[in-house]
């Protein structure tokens, strides 16, 4: 099985990284510097921290130490660590709730946790700490070199996955270098075009226009009559002004420093209308004269194409936007998945760890089977060791190896705590409580059973069943003979003196003994009532007329005392009762309710349903019953009166017993109440009842 578990792990982190990440990997490695990695130590005890530091001393590593729970948890908000050693038994907050709020904070419930403790050994304890997270649980005193071993291999994952997390941010930093490239090149492209553009317009002249210092027109080519629709003879001799308004001599100053420059202008053509052009103006000297040579271009459909191709590459430059914030919001995306799938991939080997830790340390007999074939695919430690076979005998079998007694149709469906027999190698027969649950591995059905023996629980509890038997058998013998002996040792005095002087025996001689031996017949008669196989003769009736009914006797007995008696009786459901038991109850609970009293109390009797049952309450308005008898209510032959035999209450359990019913009560110095549940007609109920 552990290698079924090697072998998905490493299938997982294959798919998950990309194909390059190999490259990627030894290209920025010498890039990543080399950090020491913390190490968290917590416990109570200083000479204990001293201890842990001087085994896990390394100039790689960076101990932290925490005296408490508290300051253990501020250190874990101030820093990453790679593990936190974790002591459980310390005041304030203990490790396993100091755990527990490590684990619930999303930046440091990956930090693995190794429990050491000294105390806490118990099986429950090391279930409790592998359930808060736990990756192993050392006891002390501990071995060193095992406890810097365990450490080294948590040191090496950390750093792995610092490794991983930074050589992943270098690669998109790297992406996003290209990318940004990319860009640069696409706006240089963008750039470069509209600058042949321009340059190309620029050499395109259509006009050519020469003129004096003065500002008079000397020539103009035949391009001009296409433009602007004036003849050569229009505008020889002519101010430029006619083709340019507000040109006048004053200018020339400013024409010569523009010689050889390139500049835009609006000139008018024969109509008026003025036109939109570009204008290079040459200077040449003749012998003292300075003559200038005016190219003019017609632009105005380069104005309108440069209009439009402004627009154009605002909308480019939109678009070229918008794609990068999509390609920055597509990486963003590709790198938290990544990220989510090696936490998934970490999630998967960590718990496919604790589990496989878990199968092989369970006291319980654990093993994993198809569920088509019945093949065994792995056995734990302790199923061998209770059993008695070996894991070659076992793993790859199809038939069942262990023989298991009544456990027909469990493998069909999920069971909790079924209690079986099976059979071990050498024929001994065991009991156990099996628990099956349905796994899904790789694309097939399997079954995981798990079996906590209980043979030894078994053979002590019918023990102890035995001596309960024969105590209470002792105890009862003795309580009847302590009962009976009294009114038979009065009986057998007045026989003896009577056989001595048979004439003196009086009538209130022969009463007394009949009443002595009326209340052992008595004794006996409640004794009987206690039987558990009596049968009850059950109808369906109501509860509150056979209440009713004792009410006259009750309230009659109340009166005497001078106490009082009220019900409270709602409408309930009807019940299966037996009439005269129930009586009995009511009575039983009555009348020590009564004695119970001083006189002016007030006993009440009530009646109402409460969660799917028919409650009856007794309230009396006594002292309560002390502490130390509550443990014994109930008992037989247990009575704190002068008088009477304390089969009472006995037999008002037995009575509830036989009705499945539940009494309890609530006691006080202000008094005390019985409630006793009845399950309604229907439920859990049958007509006749043993």
């Amino acid at each position: 099985m552990k290698d079924y578990i090697e072998r998905s792990s490493s299938s997982l982190f294959t798919d998950v990284m990309p194909a390059n990440s190999h490259t990627a990997e030894q290209e920025s490695e010498e890039e990543i510097p080399r950090q020491k990695v913390n190490i968290l130590m917590v416990d109570d005890h200083p000479e204990n921290l001293l201890a842990l530091k001087a085994v896990l001393a390394s100039p790689d590593y960076h101990l932290v130490c925490a005296g408490s729970g508290e300051e253990a948890l501020k250190h874990v908000l101030k820093q990453d660590f790679a593990v936190i050693l974790l002591d459980v038994q310390m005041p304030g907050l203990n490790g396993f709730e100091t755990a527990n709020l490590i684990k619930s904070r999303e930046r440091s419930k990956h930090i693995p946790i190794i429990f050491i403790t000294a105390i806490n050994q118990t099986m429950e304890n090391v279930l409790q700490g592998y359930n808060l997270g736990a990756v192993d649980y050392i006891f002390k005193p501990f071995h060193p070199e095992t406890l810097k071993l365990k450490v080294q291999q948590f040191v090496k994952i950390y750093q792995n996955h610092n490794k991983m997390k930074q050589q992943s941010e270098l690669r998109r930093q790297h992406e996003l270098k290209e990318v940004n490239e990319k860009l640069k090149r696409t706006r240089f492209h963008l750039r470069k075009n509209e600058e042949l553009a321009r340059v190309i317009g620029e050499t395109l002249l259509d006009t050519i226009v020469t003129f004096d210092e003065q500002g008079c027109i000397l020539s103009v080519n035949p391009a001009m009559t296409r433009m602007f629709g004036y003849s050569e003879d229009d505008l020889l001799g002519k101010p430029m002004f006619h083709l340019m308004p507000g040109f006048s001599p004053s200018l020339m100053d400013y024409v010569k420093e523009m010689t050889g420059q390139l500049f835009e202008a609006i000139v008018r053509n024969k109509d008026g209308r003025e036109i939109p052009v570009e204008i290079q103006i040459g200077e040449a000297q003749v012998e003292e004269d300075y003559l200038f040579v005016c190219s003019i271009r017609n632009i105005e459909e380069r104005k309108k194409m440069e209009n439009e191709r402004k627009r154009q590459y605002d909308l480019l430059e939109k678009l070229v936007e918008e794609r990068t914030q999509e390609l920055s919001h597509a990486n963003e995306k590709l790198r938290k998945e990544i990220e989510e799938r090696k936490k998934m991939a970490e999630a998967l080997r960590l718990s496919r760890e604790h589990f496989y830790k878990i199968f092989q340390s369970s006291p319980c007999l654990i093993e994993l089977r198809t569920l088509k074939e019945g093949k065994y695919i792995d056995v734990n430690a302790s199923w061998l060791n209770h059993t008695g076979y070996t894991y070659e005998e076992v793993v790859n079998q199809t038939a069942p190896v262990l023989k298991l007694a009544g456990s027909d149709h469990l493998e069909e469906e999920c069971v909790r705590n079924a209690e079986i027999q099976y059979e071990t190698k050498s024929g001994v027969i065991r009991h156990g409580l099996l628990s099956t649950e349905i796994l899904d591995i790789q694309g097939e059905k399997c079954i995981l059973s798990a079996i906590t023996d209980i043979t030894e629980r078994v053979r002590l509890e019918s023990e102890v069943a035995r001596l309960d038997r024969l105590y209470l058998v002792g105890e009862m013998a003795a309580g009847i003979a302590h009962e009976i002996r009294n009114p038979m040792t009065t009986v057998r005095g007045f026989l003896e003196l009577s056989k001595s002087d048979p004439e003196h025996l009086m009538i209130k001689y022969v009463d007394l003994m009949l009443g002595e031996l009326d209340r052992a017949n008595s004794i006996i008669t409640e004794f009987l009532n206690l039987a558990k196989n009596k049968v009850s003769d059950k109808k369906r009736q109501y509860l509150n007329p056979v209440i009713e009914g004792l009410y006259p006797l009750i309230q009659a007995e109340a009166l005497m005392n001078d106490k009082f008696v009220s019900l409270q009786l709602d409408e309930c459901p009807e019940l299966y009762l037996d009439e005269k038991e129930i009586s009995q109850l009511i009575l039983n609970l009555s009348l020590n309710g009564l004695e119970a009293m001083s006189s002016g109390g007030k006993l009440t009797l009530k009646t109402y349903t409460e969660k799917g049952a028919v409650v009856l309450e007794v309230k009396d308005e006594g002292d309560g019953i002390k502490p130390e008898f509550l443990e014994t209510i109930g008992t037989p032959f247990f009575t704190t009166k002068d008088t009477g035999t304390g089969l009472g209450l006995a037999i008002c359990y037995s009575v509830a017993e036989r009705h499945h019913a539940v009494i309890d009560l609530k006691t006080s110095e202000q008094g005390t109440t019985f409630f006793i549940r009845f399950a309604m007609a229907g439920e859990n109920q049958s007509e006749a009842t043993p």
